[in-house]
């Protein structure tokens, strides 16, 4: 396309005709250049000429195409006569296409480029820059090939030199005819000649065609080395690499097309200059090409520090911190998660999935050794339960579910995220070259490479007694096959060790393969591993069990009798296919099937069948939503036919560990979904329909209803006292589950099924969701439930009112006279309502052996002035304490479903504080004397090994025990419980309700009540000890900071305690709750003492202060001891110094890393999404605005103060990280661009000068660039979602800093808005 000429015409010519006399009389073109400046100077001509450039091109190509034309082009362009780039991009659509017919034109255009294109600061500073710049977009028609909205002179530069590389790319490929092997098949650029090329007889001639194949030839070896040039030249690298990061599908084919090249050029393997290894370097995407070049004293020390890797790579912890410390964050999420009292509605492989994306990224690691942290993180897990103590909290199962399912979900779908994406790319290219070929990922061979590393670590793979034969077994397997030796892996389980005729002794290590095995992430190719297996077998031992596995038998269509049951139960399923026909049995077979397929399910394949756990899980959650019979026709709801397999299910998946499995896999919503359902329809029934079971047991609806609820309860924290809802602006503690939270979790579920780019997990729990609903479910779905739900919060809000006459004042007294039946009638206390209601004037129940056959919501709506009533009697003296307690325990056992209202009322009524407390003399209440001084001096024990200061308990010893009435009537309920399976699903209520209640009254209440349970249940007492240690907490906050400050010293190894004397993770959290020496419970690790407290602690806002305050406090004691006061001043000059056994700078900067990611970890885990949020929105402001000062900053040339910088900017990305993850897959990340934008505007804001900051300059410097750096390394996302202007703003503040290259580097990933001027920064700063 040309150029407009100027309507100035005469003038052109004139100039035509000068340049065609000049070349004739072989005129030096030096002269010529000068003498035509000056004649287009004197006409008003602005140089350089865009109209000239046009001109001397159409007069060269082809008219005049000559040696001296070009000579004189080279000086017009040299002398800026014309513009030197529009000449190029004008040539380039006339050479390239004729460079066959005309190679010497083609050499002269090369030449050109390699003056003029990679020397580009001279060609921008030019007067109508903007202009040529146009018209070389113009030209090139850039805008219909890139697609770019923007036409910035600093985009079209991208553009031009990105478009200039592609055109000599395809132009080689082309010559060596490998252009048709490209994708496309074809050039985007136009490199063939469109208009037939007639050749005259002298062009026939055999020496000239010699010389222009010759030529030719060179030509395409001189292309190849140029694209060389431009991706080696330190300008147009990084103007190329604003090309890769802003228009990444035209990188991708360029990148495709260069492989070509790279794989199958002959010219390149002749080149001299450049090899093919180095040109697959130069366009690798791990070549960082904006490197971090600051100019500051110290800052460049730390950035130096920065580019050897050991801040920014994994390398950074070698220096007296062990490389487990990088992964502290993923040990404490994974041990986070066994607080048995609160489920999360997310699912564990979606947090740890993003948490290790957010890791890999912020340490630089790769994924061989992000696979390895993971899986050493889940071992370390696992192995903190060797000894654990006894009590109603998750055990074993649920860290193994975690080691071999979860993470082994976590490592398939970041497989499948990568060869998706692969096979995507691949079917676009070609769907028929593709076809059956499988893509394997760098991801799949990192993991293959980590798990055969993790076979060295023989202390991690120690299984657990509990595992010893599933590993053992495993380790069978993979010799016998190694022998050669086929057996189907269905006899294994009938295998005793004992036959084998050699060591065959599995450890984790073969659980782990098997896991991944299963889950087709590696092939039995694994078995051939060094050290895998201990030997071959030579041949099948004679005493191999004849006799066929129970899951053969039952594939093979046994029936299923009780024996057969029994043995399903006891041994997991082996694939997903035995589970598939159970579940098609639960749905279509007899109704003694369906219990029995039901049993099977909650059986081992629920807990340890690792290998296919997530179908199990999923089975049971869409058997609890059982579709409509396909001739049913009845006017109940079709549940009702379900009932007994219903009651075996939520039996079956009641225990704790059960709960934490789901809540595991993320299917807490849908099953809160379904049992909202079963609640709603079997809490409506009248109970004089029963069930009975294979076993001969007898199921009332009232028995089914309070399952039910019991499991549903278990999912929310309904037991919270009003106090930890909110006070004021501060958030409820933790994540307050709720019905309409999990509601809407699982709705979103539904939105997502559509979604084709969701990972798998996903997919599964959409298709769950979908399969009991397709429609969205709210609370209003629920009449019922939502009735009793909005009395339930009533009764805690405030206390109940009158009970006005009527049919549930009727239900109150019938209820009444069931409990108290067996008290002298004659006492008219308990037939009147002592809540504030008349007398009763119902007929009551005379026959007390006659239960009310009443609806379960009726009961329920009843229950708590049923409990008002008979509290009131008991304060008034009307009602002996025993009494009380056995009319407790009858209305429980009536309607088991009614504890859950008796805690809530409870719960409301102590944090009220209308009722006296009562003497726990052992008369009218139980005495905690026996042991209740030991069981305070055992809580002195644990908190002082944590370095906490217990409040005096003298006051509890010499006066006598008191607890408030509530509260002594719950504990005295909840101590008639039998610990059965039966009591045990409801004690597991309970339990924690009690432990909140008795946490939130004065000190000593829950010493006394971890006192009566000791006595109840000894076997516990260790655990009850540590419960009772962990409320102190919630009536202290000095007591919360002086445990963070345990868990700084001890992760630092700052603190002079043997046990923590090396810092780390294992001095953090330890081996879980202690190895029980001397008798008692050893010294609990604050990192587990920390765990199992925040959720207690009411102003959680108070810990954004706290742990800033205390990680600059721990910043300031790494630097006093790794660089002493006569060291700091030589830290500039020697960095990495090693003098009296001091530490180096490097060292330093490593803990103080390490620092950081505690703190984050601390806030994320702490307070979620809103606590990070608010931290990074107003706290960190606030700190940099306020002043402090530091006695270590002083005479230390600002190295303490800039520590400290560091430590908060490496605090700030981590905690953003991990609440909103480094890309855009979470829920969360929709709040970034809002929180992020803020601080962004903030930091811009105090480096314009419009902010007054009180912080030493030298720390927020430190935290500016530091900040920044980050973002650009770990989480290029961010950048791209910030404003364009702020970005601008930044960079012109870096550069008046001296920062030239960070501002380029945050330019270049802020997306195109940024890119030109990005372009124009990296021009600029030409050397």
């Amino acid at each position: 396309m040309a150029v407009v000429v100027s309507s100035n015409s005469s003038l052109w010519d004139s100039v035509l005709e000068q340049t065609q006399v000049a070349q004739e009389k072989g005129s030096d073109p030096l002269a010529w250049a000068i003498q035509l400046s000056s004649h287009l100077n004197s006409a008003g001509v602005s140089l350089p000429s865009p109209e000239l450039a046009d001109l001397l091109v159409s007069n060269i190509c082809w008219a005049n195409n000559i040696p001296v034309a070009w000579k004189f082009l080279d000086k017009a362009m040299a002398f800026k006569v014309v513009p030197p780039l529009l000449v190029l991009a004008l040539l380039s659509t006339r050479v390239i296409p004729s460079r066959k017919s005309r190679p010497a034109a083609y050499r002269i255009y090369m030449e050109l480029l390699r003056r003029h294109a990679l020397t580009l600061k001279s060609q921008t500073d030019v007067p109508n820059y903007p202009k040529i710049m146009n018209l070389i977009d113009n030209v090139l028609h850039f805008s219909q090939i890139f697609g770019l909205l923007g036409s910035e002179p600093g985009i079209v530069v991208v553009e031009y030199i990105f478009s200039t590389v592609w055109q000599l790319l395809d132009a080689s490929l082309d010559d060596e005819g490998l252009l048709e092997l490209a994708p496309e098949k074809k050039s985007k650029w136009i490199t063939k000649s469109q208009d037939m090329e007639v050749d005259s007889d002298e062009n026939y001639d055999e020496k000239r065609i010699q010389y222009q194949e010759r030529l030719q030839n060179i030509n395409t070896l001189t292309a190849i080395e140029l694209i060389g040039q431009f991706l080696q030249n330190k300008v147009t690298s990084r103007i190329l690499y604003l090309a890769r990061q802003n228009m990444s599908a035209q990188w991708v084919d360029f990148v495709q097309r260069m492989q070509l090249l790279i794989e199958n050029s002959s010219a390149l393997k002749n080149s001299k200059i450049i090899t093919a290894d180095a040109l697959l370097q130069l366009t690798s995407d791990t070549r960082k090409i904006l490197s971090r070049e600051c100019k500051a004293s110290f800052a460049q020390d730390f950035h130096e520090i920065m580019a050897s890797g050991s801040l920014v790579s994994s390398s950074g912890l070698c220096h007296g911190v062990s490389r487990s410390a990088l992964w502290l964050p993923l040990d404490l999420a994974l041990e986070d998660a066994m607080d048995g009292s609160q489920v999360n509605a997310t699912s564990a492989v979606e947090i740890i999935t993003g948490l290790l994306k957010a890791l890999k990224s912020f340490n630089g690691t790769t994924w061989h050794e992000s696979f390895l942290g993971l899986w050493m993180a889940a071992l370390r897990f696992v192995q903190r339960e060797r000894d654990p103590i006894e009590g109603p909290v998750p055990r074993l199962d649920t860290r193994l579910c975690m080691l071999l399912t979860i993470t082994t979900l976590v490592v398939a779908d970041l497989i499948e995220e990568e060869e998706s994406m692969q096979t995507d790319a691949i079917e676009n290219i070609d769907n028929s070259q593709c076809e059956g070929r499988q893509v394997l990922g760098k991801r799949r061979v990192d993991l293959i490479s980590s798990l055969q590393s993790l076979g060295n670590y023989k202390s991690l793979l120690t299984p657990p007694p509990a595992v010893i034969s599933a590993a053992n077994q495993a380790a069978l397997k993979a010799m016998m096959f190694v022998s050669g030796i086929n057996i189907s892996s269905a006899y294994f389980d009938c295998i005793s060790m004992k036959d084998m005729p050699m060591n065959c002794s599995g450890n984790m290590h073969h659980l782990i393969v098997e896991s991944c095995i299963a889950r087709n992430l590696l092939d039995t190719s694994a078995y051939f591993w060094p050290g895998y297996v201990n030997g071959l077998i030579n041949q099948i031992p004679q005493t191999l069990p004849v006799q066929v596995s129970s899951w053969s038998s039952f594939m093979k269509g046994t029936p299923l009798t009780s024996t057969l049951i029994n043995a399903l139960v006891s041994v997991p399923a082996s694939s997903l296919a035995e589970l598939e026909k159970v579940f098609e049995i639960a749905v279509k077979g007899s109704d003694d099937d369906k219990i029995a397929a039901a049993t099977i399910l909650c059986g081992a394949s629920l807990v340890r069948g690792w290998r296919i756990q997530d179908h199990a899980v999923h089975f049971i959650t869409r058997l609890l939503s059982p579709p409509v019979p396909a001739d049913y026709s009845g006017n109940e709801s079709h549940l009702i036919g379900y009932a007994p397999m219903l009651n075996i299910l939520l039996v079956g998946i009641a225990p704790v560990d059960c709960v934490q499995i789901f809540s595991l896999h993320g299917l807490v919503p849908q099953l809160a979904a379904s049992l909202m359902a079963i609640c709603e329809v079997f809490g409506s029934c009248v109970p004089n329909v029963s069930w009975t079971l294979p076993a001969g047991e007898e199921i009332s609806a009232h028995a089914v209803f309070s399952n039910a609820f019991a499991l549903l309860l278990k999912l929310w924290q309904f037991n919270h006292p009003p106090l930890e809802y909110a006070v004021g602006d501060v958030p409820p503690v933790g994540s307050l589950l709720t019905p309409e939270y999990l509601l809407l979790v699982r709705n979103s579920h539904l939105v997502s099924s559509g979604n084709i780019h969701s990972n798998q997990y996903r997919r599964r729990l959409s298709a769950v969701a979908s399969s009991s609903s397709p429609k969205p479910i709210f609370v209003d779905s629920f009449p019922k439930l939502r009735v009793w739900y909005r009395q339930h919060q009533a009764c805690i809000a405030s206390p109940l009112s009158g009970l006005v006459h009527g049919t549930v004042h009727q239900i109150v007294d019938g209820l009444l006279s069931m409990m108290f039946r067996k008290i002298n009638r004659a006492s008219p206390s308990l037939n009147s309502i002592t809540s504030g209601s008349s007398s009763s004037s119902g007929p009551g129940i005379e026959d007390a052996s006659v239960r009310p056959k009443l609806p379960a919501w009726d009961v329920l709506e009843a229950v708590p002035f049923v409990v008002d009533a008979a509290l009131t009697s008991c304060a008034h003296g009307r009602l002996s304490p025993r009494e009380l307690c056995t009319g407790l325990k009858d209305l429980a056992d009536f309607l088991p479903a009614s504890l859950a209202t008796i805690v809530s009322y409870f719960s409301a009524e102590v944090t009220r504080g209308v009722w006296k407390p009562v003497l726990m003399n052992g008369t009218d209440w139980p005495s905690p004397a026996a042991n209740l001084s030991t069981v305070e001096e055992q809580i002195k024990k644990i908190l002082a090994a944590t370095g906490v200061d217990v409040p005096s308990l003298v006051a509890g010893r010499s006066c006598p025990a008191t607890l408030p009435l509530p509260l002594a009537a719950f504990v005295s309920l909840t101590i008639t419980y039998k610990l059965d399976k039966v009591s045990q699903r409801f004690l597991d209520l309970a339990g924690p309700a009690l432990e909140s209640l008795a946490a939130g009254c004065p000190w000593p209440c829950m010493p006394i009540v971890a006192s009566l349970w000791t006595q109840k249940v000894k076997r516990w007492k260790d655990f009850l000890e540590f419960s009772a240690s962990r409320t102190i907490f919630q009536h202290n906050n000095d007591s919360v900071v002086q445990l963070i400050k345990s868990c700084f010293a001890a992760t630092l190894g700052l603190n002079v305690s043997p046990l923590s004397s090396n810092g780390g993770v294992g001095a953090l959290l330890g081996h879980g709750f202690g190895s029980h020496f001397y008798g008692g419970i050893s010294p609990v690790a604050p990192g587990i003492l920390y765990l199992r407290v925040y959720r207690s602690i009411r102003d959680i806002m108070f810990l954004r202060e706290e742990i800033i305050s205390i990680l600059m406090r721990s910043v300031r004691d790494i630097a006093r001891s790794a660089l002493p006061r006569e060291r700091l001043e030589k830290a500039k000059k020697a960095k990495n110094s090693m003098g009296s056994g001091q530490l180096s700078l490097a060292t330093a900067m490593t803990r103080v890393k390490l620092a950081a990611s505690l703190g984050a970890s601390l806030i994320w885990l702490s307070g979620g999404l809103a606590l990070v949020q608010s931290l990074i929105k107003e706290t960190l402001p606030s700190w940099f605005i306020s002043v402090h000062r530091s006695e270590q900053e002083e005479g230390s040339g600002g190295a303490v103060a800039m520590l400290e910088g560091y430590a908060l900017a490496y605090f700030a990305v981590l905690c953003g990280t991990f609440a909103w993850g480094v890309d855009s897959s979470s829920s969360s990340s929709k709040w970034r661009p809002i929180i992020l934008g803020f601080h962004m505007e903030f930091l811009a804001s105090a480096l314009d000068g419009k902010i007054s900051l009180g912080c030493s300059w030298a720390t927020w410097r430190a935290y500016l660039s530091g900040f920044l750096s980050l973002m650009v390394a770990c989480t290029p996302t961010w950048v791209l979602e910030v404003d364009v202007q702020v970005l601008k703003r930044l960079s012109n503040g870096l550069r008046q800093w001296d920062e030239e290259e960070l501002a380029i580097a945050l330019l270049g990933v802020g997306g195109v808005g940024t890119m030109g001027v990005a372009a124009g920064l990296i021009i600029e700063t030409e050397i």
